[in-house]
């Protein structure tokens, strides 16, 4: 059965998250001042931080949302990882060092260190929030998704599950605990995903000597899953597909490969028939519903750009920009996440800062290669959920085995749990050290400030739980791409313009930052995709002509920027405004 739990599953996920909760509890005693609660005294070693780079950053929408893509469209979903990555040569190259010096506890912090602007600590400070609730969603979708199959509960428990576990890692011991959570799994997410993709290349390719299953499965608004028009229990009665039709000529009558090295199991994928699996809205007299139906195609369609991003086949100018919108934005994205930006205030200077950034990218470079293999096995594991395409490499792990399923299970869940504590500690900072101390300013001592950054962090969880269970049916890297958008539209020209631009004003960082974050979020909430997906309207009723807003919001930072840094008096910087 594709959705039956076991209990050998359940001891070892219960072990994982156990584990990671206790180790917060015991680090607690190391973050009761606020330096230490939001910074960790700036005292973690470089290497661990450059892990927990990886760690942060390696989210459900790395892991799940990639390798769903990739098994389900090709090499369009590596493209993703090829953006993601892409953004740290920007971290590396212009923040990295400068970032460090500037900061304290918040990103606020860093663009307001010269100016002492309430008004910079309160624009900053809400898009700090809005991108944070942003990335949380796709975290929490997945921690949902993952917790179907191995527990064998309803979508909702399991976003509910994450966010509790979350709350008390962020609030026993702050930025300790989430440092070492998020080395912790950074390091198995590394380790075990390799160990999977040599297991793919060991097993090599099979063809399926069965026949076809020619079952049609579509999915209800309600989320009941019907399977030739019969209602199914989605831990029961739906069975595993994805599947190799044919090998290359070459191989004769032989059904499988044997061990294939790296490249040489990309030239055979390339040659075979392989049959995906492809959903389509349709409407009868119960309602709409998703339908999802088999289909065989060549291996080297599959591994060619064009399969999921129309733009880079179709032609339409508007398909085109809207695939060059997304790239930019991941582009330009990761330097610009507030989760990020603080992990460089963990850090004891700024050369510290600089060998983090080179060990994360190592870690999060060799990662990314590997979701390419794990997103073409599970496409051909006979093990994929047409209904949730961020169960690929779960169910990959399955068809070797129920105790690497419950593995890579276990660290999938402590992966979102080290990203949900990142972003709600970055949330947490934003409202107690921006906005309750420095905007409302109201005196906090040491032990106020930690309380109110708890009591946000409570408070942020609860919204990432209901936004979670309200957005289920969303990849969870299509959900990210909005993150990186209104991050890079609101806070990227500030930041770069204020390091590199003496003329820059506060006004200006005011006006780019409230500008880019509205405009992108505007844009968004007025896209097709958000008409179709989430208001539930046709695509064509979008006002917008495309649905990812980086090409237009992101320049439109920097030209605000520009223009009222113009307009307004430079004002000597640090004088209180």
């Amino acid at each position: 059965m594709l959705y039956e739990s076991s209990p050998v599953a359940i001891a070892i996920f219960a072990s994982f998250v156990l584990a990671v909760v206790g180790l917060s509890f015991w680090l607690g005693r190391k973050g009761q001042s606020a330096k230490g609660y939001y910074a960790a005294h700036g005292e973690i070693h470089w290497f661990i931080n450059g892990i927990a780079f990886a760690g942060d950053y390696l989210s459900a929408a790395s892991f799940l949302g990639i390798c769903g893509m990739i098994a389900f469209h090709g090499f369009d979903g590596f493209l993703y990882s090829i953006g993601f990555l892409a953004g740290w040569i920007v971290a590396l190259f212009v923040i990295a060092e400068p970032i460090k010096s500037l900061g304290k506890f918040t990103f606020a912090d860093a663009l307001d260190a010269k100016f002492k602007s309430r008004g910079i600590k309160l624009s900053v400070a809400i898009s700090t929030l809005v991108v944070s609730i942003f990335y949380l969603i796709p975290q929490m979708v997945g921690a949902g998704d993952l917790i179907v199959p191995l527990l064998g509960l309803p979508h909702a428990v399991g976003v509910i599950l994450v966010g509790v576990a979350v709350t008390l890692i962020v609030v026993t011991a702050g930025m300790v605990s989430t440092t070492w959570v998020q080395f912790i799994k950074g390091s198995l997410l590394v380790f075990f995903c390799g160990v999977l993709t040599s297991m793919i290349l060991a097993r090599g390719l099979t063809v399926n000597t069965g026949s076809l299953e020619p079952q049609t499965r579509s999915v209800t608004p309600d989320g009941r899953v019907l399977v030739d028009g019969e209602p199914q229990t989605r831990d029961h009665d739906l069975r595993p597909v994805g599947t190799l039709a044919a090998l290359p000529a070459r191989y004769g009558d032989a059904t499988t490969t044997g061990p294939l090295g790296a490249l040489e199991y990309l030239s055979v994928l390339e040659d075979s028939r392989i049959v995906t699996w492809s959903g389509k809205k349709s409407t009868d007299a119960s309602g709409t519903h998703t339908v999802f139906t088999p289909t065989e195609k060549a291996g080297a369609d599959l591994l060619k750009p064009g399969g999921y991003f129309k733009g880079l086949t179709t032609g339409k100018l508007a398909d085109k920009l809207d695939f060059a919108s997304l790239m930019l934005a991941l582009f330009c994205g990761t330097a610009s996440l507030p989760h990020i930006l603080i992990r460089y205030y963990t850090v004891k200077d700024a050369a510290a800062a600089r060998k983090s950034t080179v060990v994360g990218i190592a870690a999060i470079g060799a990662f990314y290669v590997l979701t390419l293999f794990l997103g073409l096995g599970a496409m051909t594991s006979g093990a994929l959920d047409p209904t949730s395409t961020n169960m690929a490499a779960p169910l990959l792990a399955k068809s070797f085995s129920e105790t690497l399923f419950a593995v890579i299970s276990a660290i999938a869940f402590t992966t979102v749990l080290g990203t949900v504590s990142g972003l709600i500690m970055a949330g947490s900072g934003a409202v107690a050290h921006d906005l309750v101390e420095n905007v409302l300013r109201i005196p906090m001592d040491d032990a106020a400030k930690v309380r109110c950054g708890k009591i946000a962090a409570v408070g942020l969880g609860i919204v990432a739980m209901a936004l979670g269970i309200l957005f289920r049916n969303f990849n969870v890297s299509f959900l990210v791409g909005w993150a990186f958008n209104i991050a890079a539209s609101a806070n990227l020209p500030a930041l770069v313009m204020l390091l590199f631009w003496p003329r820059t004003t506060k006004e200006g960082i005011i006006s780019a930052v409230t500008v880019g974050m509205l405009a992108s979020l505007a844009w968004i909430l007025l896209s097709a995709d958000t008409f179709e997906k989430v208001y539930g309207l046709s695509r064509d009723a979008s006002p917008v002509p495309f649905s990812q807003p980086g090409l237009v919001t992101i320049p439109l930072g920097f030209l605000v920027l520009v223009v009222v840094s113009l307009l307004t008096k430079a004002q000597p910087r640090g004088k209180p405004a």
